[in-house]
């Protein structure tokens, strides 16, 4: 199976990458500059993958670099970071268009191809259902639930439409809309575990807004088990079935580093700082439920939070 995977340097990216190139088959990682991000990449993973050049924006190019690559899976990850920093109305407008844009250079190079891949997995987000602050009860979602508002839920909806349109050339279209993915070497989890190292660590917010999440490993099985089963489409939420509040998920991490969980930080001086991505991302919750993926068959290795960290933090014998 030949791969091509939008955002491939990435963290989930570059997991998935790993995964398949494992398994054979070609897998080709557009990128504006090979040879830097070559250099970012695992040692191992590097002298293997193919990287080639792509602005990130050109369908015709993109076009090119699938037909050379016999491409029967696109990937489409693309996004800027979205807790790179305070939410100005200038980053907003950079983290919709590196989504968007990437999104319509997919369907204008499918467009152009005569031979199309049979699956595009398109990326997404929790962020498509809203928030909810405490003490409101926590919001509760699976795949039929219907958009939130905000900028993150609105963000997201433009983002998986970007890509609608490759249901109508005949390409099955998956979409992941993926919570706090857990791992040692990216996403949020290394931002909690310094202060705990540190014996710093605690709630952020008031701890009762939910927490959705998924290890690494769950989610690129989630993925390569969408890939695989080609009766799967539509969006599947790729959250682990135990949701926990932020309490929880800091008391269990002090306990998986042996560390306290003592030191809150307020909500007001999250706000203070971060402004309105605070309320989006961080003091609000999203209770997750992964309803259509269980119901595919689909099995999960660390199906608790407490699995998940014993995986990251144990010592391995």
């Amino acid at each position: 199976m030949n791969a091509v995977i939008l955002g491939g340097t990435g963290f989930i990216g570059t997991a998935l990458a790993r995964s398949m190139m494992a398994e054979g088959g070609a897998t080709v990682i557009p990128t504006r500059d090979p040879e830097k991000s070559r250099k970012r990449l695992p040692a191992d993973m590097a002298a293997k993958v193919a990287l080639v050049p792509w602005d990130g924006a050109g369908g015709k190019a993109l076009a090119a670099i699938m037909e050379q690559a016999q491409c029967d899976v696109l990937v489409n990850l693309l996004g800027e970071n979205i807790a790179s920093g305070r939410w100005t109305q200038q980053l907003k407008e950079r983290i919709v268009a590196s989504r968007v844009k990437a999104g319509e250079a997919v369907t204008d190079a499918l467009s152009r191809l005569h031979t199309r891949p049979a699956v595009l997995v398109q990326a997404s987000a929790t962020g498509y259902y809203g928030s909810a602050q405490p003490p409101t009860d926590p919001l509760l979602a699976a795949e039929d639930a219907p958009p939130g508002s905000g900028f993150l839920a609105d963000t997201t909806v433009r983002w998986e439409a970007s890509t609608l349109e490759a249901e109508s050339m005949g390409v099955r279209r998956v979409v992941l809309r993926t919570g706090m993915v857990l791992g040692t070497h990216g996403g949020a989890l290394p931002r909690f575990v310094t202060p705990f190292r540190l014996f710093a660590g605690g709630p952020l917010g008031s701890g009762r807004q939910e927490i959705s999440w998924i290890h690494i490993a769950d989610e690129v099985r989630a993925i390569r088990h969408l890939i695989n089963d080609s009766s799967l489409h539509g969006a599947f939420n790729l959250t682990a079935p135990d949701p926990v509040t932020m309490e929880s998920f800091c008391r269990q991490l002090g306990t998986a580093l042996n560390r306290p969980s003592w030191l809150r930080t307020p909500a007001w001086l999250l706000e203070t700082l971060l402004g309105e991505m605070a309320a989006e991302l961080i003091t609000g919750g999203r209770r997750i439920l992964p309803a259509r993926l269980l119901a595919s068959g689909f099995t999960f290795r660390f199906p608790t939070l407490g699995q998940a960290f014993d995986d990251l933090f144990l010592p391995r014998s």
